[in-house]
Parts: C-alpha cells; sequence; structure tokens
C-alpha cells in the first residue's frame, strides 16, 4: 500500500503540478487531500479545475468551509479573492467535501484535528508567537481515540511532522504543498515559517514491519509562483513563497 498525501495547496498551481508530477514519478498508487485547496491571492480556480479533474480524495478545511459560510464582505484578503474567482461548479465541489475520511484501512484523515478544522494537532501555541512542536501525548489528547485506524493524517499548520503517540499510533502532517509561510492572529498572532520554498507532501508505505515514510519537498517554479501573489499586492505571501520565511 502507497498512499500519497497532499494538503494546504492554497491556490498555488505550481506547487501543485510539480507535486502531482512528483507522485508519478514515485509511483505512489493512491492521493489524498487533506484540505484548505484554493484561498490565496493565486490561482484558486484552476487549482480547483485541477482537483476536480483528476478526481482526488478531498476533505474540507477551514478555508474551503469559510468560502461557503462566511459573507464575502467578513471574509480575510485570501478568502476573498479565491471567492470572487469561483464558479457555481466549484462552489459545488466545496459544498461536496467531507470533514472526515478513511482513504485506507487503518488511516484516519482530517484537516486539524477530529472535531476541529481549526485546532493544531501537533503543535502547540503557548502564546503570541510561541508555537513549538506537540509532545506525544499532549498530541494524543488532541487527536483523541480513533477506533480503528492506526495512522492519522492531519494538516493547517503547513508543518511537515510525523509523531508517534504514547499508544503506537502514529500522526502524520505532509506539509503544505502551496504555502511554506503564513501569519495568524488566533488564538495569539504567530507566524509559521517552513524555512524554505519546496512544495511538501508525504507518501505512507505499509509494509510487512508497518508504515514507512517519505516526507517529499519538492523544487518548482516558485518565483513565478510569488510573482502572481506579488501582482496580487500580497507582498508577505511573495515573501514566504520564494523563501519559505515571511518578510518584514
Amino acid at each position: 500500500m502507497r498512499l500519497a498525501v497532499i494538503a494546504d495547496v492554497h491556490g498555488n498551481l505550481l506547487a501543485l503540478e510539480a507535486v502531482l508530477a512528483d507522485i508519478a514519478r514515485q509511483g505512489a498508487v493512491a492521493v489524498v487531500n487533506l484540505g484548505d485547496c484554493l484561498s490565496g491571492p493565486l490561482r484558486p480556480a484552476e487549482v480547483a479545475d485541477l482537483l476536480i479533474a483528476r478526481g482526488i480524495p478531498t476533505l474540507r478545511g477551514n478555508h474551503d468551509r469559510q468560502l461557503l459560510e462566511d459573507a464575502p464582505e467578513a471574509m480575510g484578503r485570501s478568502d476573498a479573492f479565491a471567492h470572487a474567482r469561483l464558479t457555481a461548479t466549484h462552489r459545488a465541489w466545496l459544498a461536496a467535501l467531507p470533514p472526515l475520511m478513511a482513504p485506507a484501512e487503518g488511516v484516519l484523515a482530517c484537516h486539524g484535528t477530529l472535531g476541529s478544522d481549526l485546532t493544531y494537532a501537533l503543535e502547540v501555541l503557548e502564546g503570541p508567537d510561541a508555537l513549538r512542536r506537540a509532545r506525544p501525548e499532549e498530541a494524543a489528547a488532541r487527536i483523541g481515540p480513533t477506533p480503528g485506524a492506526t495512522l492519522i493524517l492531519c494538516a493547517h499548520s503547513h508543518l511537515a511532522r510525523l509523531t508517534r503517540l504514547p499508544d503506537g499510533r502514529l500522526a502524520l502532517n505532509p506539509g503544505s504543498v502551496g504555502c511554506p509561510g503564513y501569519v495568524d492572529d488566533a488564538p495569539f498572532p504567530h507566524r509559521v515559517e517552513a524555512g524554505a520554498p519546496h512544495a511538501r507532501y508525504a507518501i505512507a508505505t505499509r509494509g510487512p514491519a508497518g508504515w514507512s515514510f517519505d516526507l517529499r519537498a519538492v523544487a518548482y517554479d516558485w518565483d513565478a509562483a510569488a510573482a502572481d501573489a506579488r501582482a496580487a499586492g500580497r507582498e508577505e505571501w511573495a515573501s514566504a513563497i520564494a523563501t519559505g520565511w515571511i518578510g518584514g
């Protein structure tokens, strides 16, 4: 069993195309997308078209939900940019996305945690700019019980991580395909920075001894993607995409 896990594309078409090409080269037989597909000042409609055409099983992330639930005038700039460019077909696709998925036997996928698409599963935010890796017992408490599942797939933080929980379960965040850095203000102001501009995803392989993982970082034309963000007036996005760090 080989499963490619992608997440947090955030409208970055060039990064998504590079990752899908790399998945094909690696020979992964199945792909699952953990959500937050379109929000961002890049190419949301084109990303939606590609995901729909490929029929990739996709979860609903918090930004996917917000694109449908929030009034446009109340949206943040990234959601508003995507919302203005989506068709009725794109919105119908978003509306059909589930919050949870079992993409393979013994595997359970969510965006944040099983109960919240806004909660980091594998990180703890202790205060302003005080984000740290969650200890195994903290991650287990956030994820909760997963009867029948020994591999939990989660995203939301954009940071590639693999954690073994105290009971032996494994929790994997594949990192972000298209957005290696961002600033958030909930529940405290903080920034997340991957430190490199590569498009991230993971391949999980189940063998006789259990699961093995390949956390992949794929080169692509991030300067061209950054130019899209800059053309939309989003210099902080351009910096994150081109470097993996938030400028300023």
